[in-house]
């Protein structure tokens, strides 16, 4: 009877899908209506508006975001002073960076694995209380090994946020908003980094006592914290493209794994972030130094052979870091949202373009700095806003080609690698490089500069890579974006066999023109006119 098959159109009859297709049938990436921007139970109602709460939570976690990375570089405004202090060469300064990011990387994918399963926000305060416990107690420290060993459990809290907070942000919002919100939060990335120096320098030099620049922040997070208890929700996952239905199906690890690793976008993406990490974590680590010993050099300032070191190029490198990352992240958003509706691949050109537009303005620093360090500013200020296009680009194509259920996950794996093969080793490599080359000659202050600088020069290179990486991902994410858009349309798709529609529908014809009811984007506009 055609009756039976005509009353599959009806909610009652017919198994209703989870997801559909919004009313829009050219999706374009990062569109309003991208990837899963665009799926929502109903069709005619569209995404639910953000509330007011929904923003509130994002600058609560933009505020903690923002402590997050102050608290990680306040050790690199002070680094002469602990030098100093402790008495410790190049490398061995450097395992202080290198053992908070292993212990960062190692926890990264176990609460990957919980935010995926359980109550984020849950994890995310017991990450907080052991990020502010450890932090505060690093600054008591009096011997090298215990301040290493409490910063490497400060990277064991900060792990639980990194990898959790992104992944809330994507259930609030969607489509251009969700952008917005993603570029404003990752923004805080070099701004937060670019307090530290300051925060760190400046409190060291008004008390006299570096041990004051680590307390600053977990003083200030304990705020976070209240913040975060009573201020910030647990959506659902998937909540803000289902109209706050939310996404339960669950997977073991392994799959989820497995599903990553065939994104090639994702793949070629994070490889590029891994290049990304390496390279800013060098830099900001040792620029500093870097540039105080220009200066020592040049018979500008005398060598700093006792704390307190003079604080300037801290001062001075914290406000550049604070101003490029502010107007890179934003020119990167606005030109994502701009281009990316006429070239569904602009997010990771935009990123190679950063990234291998850096690459002269590293060779002018490292050279020039012998020279002027005027100029050398200069061109750590191009240097460093061409790669602040990356920080939130990088993450809206995570958030586009990985299904909700599956983004924390993402967000570890992709923080694993990276810090692993990134910012985990490279202060600690460019040490034992200038540590290397200083031992070939007799000790001085200009050779001390010298090896450091000749060191640097493995950033340019790591620069290249990262710009190949994150052009060759440009050739997948399209397809990529539209794979999540297909597995999330529903049950009902233009590939699901006739027999699971109605037992009882016997004409294949009628059968055809419900699935086509149910995915109109699979024939052309004209067509259906």
């Amino acid at each position: 009877d055609p009756s039976e098959c005509i009353s599959l159109s009806s909610p009652q009859d017919r198994p209703a899908p989870r997801w559909s297709v919004a009313s829009e049938s050219g999706l374009h990436y990062g569109s309003f209506g991208n990837s899963l921007s665009s799926l929502t139970p109903n069709a005619e109602s569209g995404p639910a508006a953000p509330s007011r709460r929904d923003y509130v939570a994002v600058a609560v976690l933009c505020y903690i975001n923002l402590l997050n990375y102050m608290e990680r570089y306040t050790i690199a405004g002070v680094l002469s002073n602990i030098q100093a202090f402790f008495d410790i060469s190049d490398s061995t300064a450097g395992l202080l960076q290198t053992v908070f990011i292993c212990s960062f990387l190692l926890l990264a994918p176990l609460f990957g694995y919980l935010g995926d399963r359980y109550n984020r926000k849950y994890i995310m305060i017991g990450g907080l209380i052991i990020w502010l416990t450890t932090a505060a107690a690093s600054s008591f420290a009096g011997q090298f090994w215990l301040l290493m060993l409490l910063r490497g459990l400060v990277g064991i809290g900060e792990a639980s946020y990194s990898t959790i907070a992104p992944t809330i942000i994507g259930d609030l919002f969607t489509g251009g908003k969700r952008s917005v919100m993603i570029c404003i939060f990752y923004i805080f990335i070099p701004v937060g980094s670019g307090l530290g120096y300051i925060a760190g320098a400046g409190i060291a030099a008004v008390t006299g006592d570096w041990r004051w620049a680590l307390r600053i922040t977990p003083i200030l997070g304990v705020v976070g914290l209240a913040l975060l208890v009573f201020l910030c929700p647990n959506p659902p996952r998937g909540a803000a493209e289902t109209l706050g239905e939310g996404i339960t199906e669950q997977s073991s690890y392994l799959e989820d794994v497995k599903y990553l690793l065939k994104i090639k976008s994702y793949v070629w993406s994070s490889l590029g972030v891994t290049a990304l990490a390496f390279l800013t974590g060098a830099l900001a680590f040792w620029m500093p130094t870097f540039l105080s010993r220009a200066q020592v050099a040049q018979g500008l300032r005398p060598p700093c052979v006792k704390e307190p070191c003079d604080s300037t190029d801290s001062f001075i490198f914290g406000a550049v870091t604070v101003a490029t990352g502010i107007l890179g992240g934003a020119l990167g958003t606005t030109l994502s949202r701009r281009y990316r509706e006429k070239f569904p691949n602009t997010d990771p050109i935009i990123c190679a373009v950063g990234m291998i537009g850096s690459v002269p303005c590293l060779f002018i620093i490292i050279f020039v700095a012998s020279a002027s360090i005027p100029a050398t500013y200069v061109f750590i200020f191009i240097g460093e806003w061409l790669l602040s296009l990356n920080w939130a680009v990088t993450a809206d194509i995570l958030l586009c080609v990985v299904v909700p259920t599956r983004r924390s996950t993402a967000e570890a794996l992709q923080i694993t690698v990276g810090h692993l093969l990134g910012d985990a080793g490279s202060p600690y490599l460019i040490g034992v490089i200038s540590d290397a080359i200083q031992a070939s000659k007799p000790e001085s202050s200009d050779w001390s500069f010298q090896s450091l600088k000749y060191s640097l020069l493995l950033c340019p290179i790591i620069g290249v890579l990262g710009g190949v990486f994150f052009a060759v991902a440009s050739l997948y994410v399209t397809g990529d974006r539209e794979a999540v858009q297909r597995l999330f349309e529903g049950r009902v798709t233009h590939d699901t066999p006739a027999s699971e529609l109605n037992p009882n529908c016997s004409n294949p014809l009628q059968n055809l023109l419900i699935v086509l009811m149910s995915t109109p984007h699979v024939l052309p506009e004209r067509v259906w006119s």
